[in-house]
């Protein structure tokens, strides 16, 4: 299968089938038989319904969940777009590797793997844990010229689609987004601005920390890349391959790979967002498999979310990245999960239901 031929995309896309409705129904019926109010938990709710649905099983096992951490770099960070320097990106990615990152952290507490990737960081890295996929050696600088050629752009999705499979023949039930690349709130901005037909003042925030004349800069860098590249906002390919980024086209692979396995995806900020955004114009139908960890400090991320059609669950301030909000997410997926399996039914219990206490 060639990169070049697309049709190894096509065939990702039309395996995307929609969620179970039946299962989903019947989902909805046990949930209303349990010892509470319908609808009462809300989201939780509402989790377990599209759980069921992707899985395909009233009560599925979300056995092993991993946070996939994509890393790339990228050129633009010579426009001085960050406020830390490209090295820190391998550096980081050794970290995530040793165990010593947030992410880790968080993943160590709720449960679940770290699965690293190397998809184009601008350094030869070696770990034994380390799932290289490089593609090339970080994006060029898109404020000059295209970050990748629509092949590198392609060869990245379909790392994360293979990533996915993978993963899910490893046993994964349950994956999330993370990402690690100095410089990528500025190619996710840029993606708000194209295809969310936003102005680079509103889609571009503060990433690392910068002050208000560097955002200033960025957010300038962004219009002059839109004004060179001219990316087709009808093409998400296009868009990607001019001004996105590796690891994020990594991340917009994971989540096709993932809808195609009938696995759930969460979503963590502002740049796993903007790869959202990416996989839903490809495939509309992979948003019922995405779910929204957490509304995060950047300023556009709001705006994305709502061009994808997801909710956040949690609103923490959070500006970090690496998939820390989406693996803060999990304990409260499997609570849905152990909701259905473990409270009782009115008739478990022996307690009234409303039916009955309205004489029905």
């Amino acid at each position: 299968m060639t990169v070049s031929d697309q049709s190894w995309l096509q065939q990702v896309l039309s395996d995307i089938r929609p969620l179970d409705a039946e299962i989903m129904e019947e989902a909805a019926r046990r949930l209303d038989q349990l010892t509470k109010p319908p609808g009462s938990l809300g989201r939780l709710e509402e989790i377990a319904k599209q759980l069921a649905g992707i899985h395909g099983e009233v009560m599925p096992e979300l056995t092993r969940k991993a946070v996939v951490v994509m890393a790339g770099d990228h050129g633009v960070c010579e426009e001085g777009v960050s406020a830390f320097p490209a090295e820190v990106t391998p550096q980081m990615v050794l970290n995530f590797l040793n165990g010593g990152a947030a992410v880790n952290v968080l993943s160590r507490q709720t449960g679940a793997d770290v699965v690293c990737v190397d998809i184009g960081v601008n350094a030869e890295l070696s770990h034994p844990l380390l799932r290289s996929r490089k593609i090339r050696m970080g994006t060029a600088n898109m404020a000059k010229g295209p970050a990748m050629t629509r092949a590198e752009a392609e060869a990245a999705v379909m790392v994360g689609v293979e990533l996915a499979r993978e993963l899910a023949g490893e046993g994964y039930r349950l994956l999330a987004t993370g990402e690690m690349g100095i410089g990528n709130t500025t190619a996710s901005s840029a993606l708000l601005a194209v295809l969310g037909a936003t102005d680079p003042a509103a889609a571009a925030g503060r990433g690392t920390g910068i002050d208000d004349e560097r955002l200033r800069h960025k957010q300038a860098v962004i219009r002059r890349a839109i004004e060179t590249n001219r990316p087709e906002a009808s093409d998400p390919l296009d868009a990607l391959a001019k001004v996105g980024g590796l690891e994020i086209a990594g991340l917009v692979g994971l989540i096709l790979g993932a809808a195609q396995s009938r696995i759930p995806v969460v979503i963590d900020g502002f740049i796993s967002s903007a790869a959202a955004l990416v996989a839903a114009r490809l495939a509309p139908l992979s948003v019922s498999y995405m779910i929204a960890s957490h509304l995060s400090q950047e300023q556009g991320h709001e705006r994305l979310l709502t061009e994808i059609g997801l909710t956040p669950m949690l609103r923490m301030d959070m500006r970090l990245g690496e998939g820390t909000g989406a693996v803060l997410a999990f304990p409260m997926i499997e609570a849905a999960v152990r909701i259905m399996k473990e409270m009782a039914t009115f008739a478990d219990a022996g307690v009234s239901g409303a039916a009955e206490r309205e004489g029905i």
